[in-house]
């Protein structure tokens, strides 16, 4: 067993060499063959991790959840929990993990490095990988692996340097990985980062045939003088919304409950697109790094949340300073049509995808008046932003 892993990694990391663009002014090496991987709460015992949060330990990251199985049989409008997410387990998951290390709640976690801070975070796909399994479509997925940790670091403002992944199956498939980090390397084009390297974890009898999973690692820099922290924002700033591909990579387990429940195949057309819903549901993630990137370069940014599990309800409060809350404008930008049919069809309630689902917008800005201004009135059609509330005093999130 050990040759044949160890000559499909070998072959692997050839397909890899070969598809992979190294960066010019950064090494790079193709993914490796399995290398010791180190548990996180290992990263710094003699400096521990800074949060991106001005709530400092008392922030709550609910990108951290528990999955678990359970079946509902009812009538009823579902909800994330019906569906086995309990998000309200995985903020007190981390309340008990950030008495352990504190400062964990931030988007990502910061270490000093001289003048700058390294900026560092680490996510997956969830459930998403049980599409992709259904559908065949394993070459995006890579995007939504890069996607979901570098758009975490640039709230930050961190340019993101390199990334890592994990690769794990029972029996490695060259042709399937393959696609898989082919994927990977196209996010990172994306967002301007290397491949640094991977791991390939070949383990009999762990996942069903033909299945895999994911992991990646991002790891960016930032001045400490050019950190973007929130703790500036005050009333009458703006939102500004940057808008997503669709579900992007949460979410999942409740959208295959409402697939479940309805009796529909990934193959069934979304209603009022010329699309299958499996087409829709697979979009990948949007990577927001050099449009973030480039409205921080213009100045007035002040806060940043990539809405990820937890929705807007529990993402934009993470970097706001204590006393403020924020009043999202709902008819602002247009939901698309994937959103509306998983609540219809679902018979979700309003709150349970406002908690759930990123609802069309994947990157909310927190700004100043003016810079909303120039952000609104001077893309030039580069691309699309839209106010989308402002901040007010008083701690949560309403809509009107």
């Amino acid at each position: 067993m050990t040759n044949t892993l160890a000559a499909a990694n070998a072959e692997l990391s050839r397909c890899v060499a070969a598809s992979s663009r190294p960066t010019a002014d950064k090494p790079t090496t193709a993914t490796q063959p399995p290398f010791e991987i180190r548990p996180y709460r290992l990263f710094s015992q003699s400096y521990p991790l800074l949060s991106l949060s001005p709530q400092g330990r008392h922030s709550i990251s609910n990108s951290r959840v528990l999955s678990m199985s359970k079946d509902s049989d009812g009538s009823g409008g579902l909800t994330y929990k019906d569906a086995g997410v309990d998000i309200d387990a995985g903020s007190e998951l981390v309340r008990r993990i950030a008495k352990m290390a504190p400062g964990i709640g931030g988007f990502g976690g910061l270490y000093p490095l001289g003048d700058s801070y390294l900026v560092a975070g680490t996510d997956g796909v969830g459930t998403k990988l049980k599409l992709a399994f259904e559908t065949g479509i394993h070459e995006t997925i890579g995007i939504d692996l890069v996607a979901m940790s570098v758009n975490d670091i640039v709230t930050s403002g961190a340019k993101p340097l390199f990334f890592l992944d994990y690769f794990a199956t029972s029996h490695l498939d060259v042709y399937l990985a393959e696609k898989v980090i082919k994927g990977i390397v196209d996010g990172c084009q994306q967002s301007d980062c290397t491949l640094l390297g991977g791991e390939t974890a070949e383990m009999p009898d762990f996942y069903a045939k033909g299945e895999y999973d994911l992991s990646g690692f991002a790891v960016g820099i930032v001045k400490k003088d050019s950190v973007i922290d929130g703790k500036n924002i005050v009333a009458g700033d703006v939102l500004i919304g940057l808008p997503s591909s669709g579900v992007h990579s949460n979410g999942f387990s409740l959208v295959r409950r409402v697939l479940a429940r309805n009796g529909l195949s990934l193959k069934d057309q979304l209603p009022g697109t010329a699309v299958t819903l499996g087409e829709a549901l697979m979009a990948p993630t949007v990577i927001y790094v050099k449009q973030v990137l480039d409205l921080i370069s213009k100045g007035g940014v002040k806060g940043i949340a990539h809405i990820t599990g937890g929705g807007f309800t529990d993402n934009i409060p993470r970097v706001f300073p204590k006393g403020f809350g924020a009043v999202i404008y709902k008819d602002s930008w247009e939901m698309p049509a994937v959103f509306k049919w998983i609540q219809q069809a679902g018979k979700i309630e309003d709150a349970e995808m406002r908690r759930t689902f990123n609802m069309g917008i994947g990157m909310v800005l927190i700004v100043s008046q003016e810079a909303s201004h120039r952000i609104l009135d001077d893309t030039n059609g580069a691309y699309t932003a839209y106010r989308i509330g402002e901040v007010v005093t008083g701690e949560g999130v309403s809509y009107h």
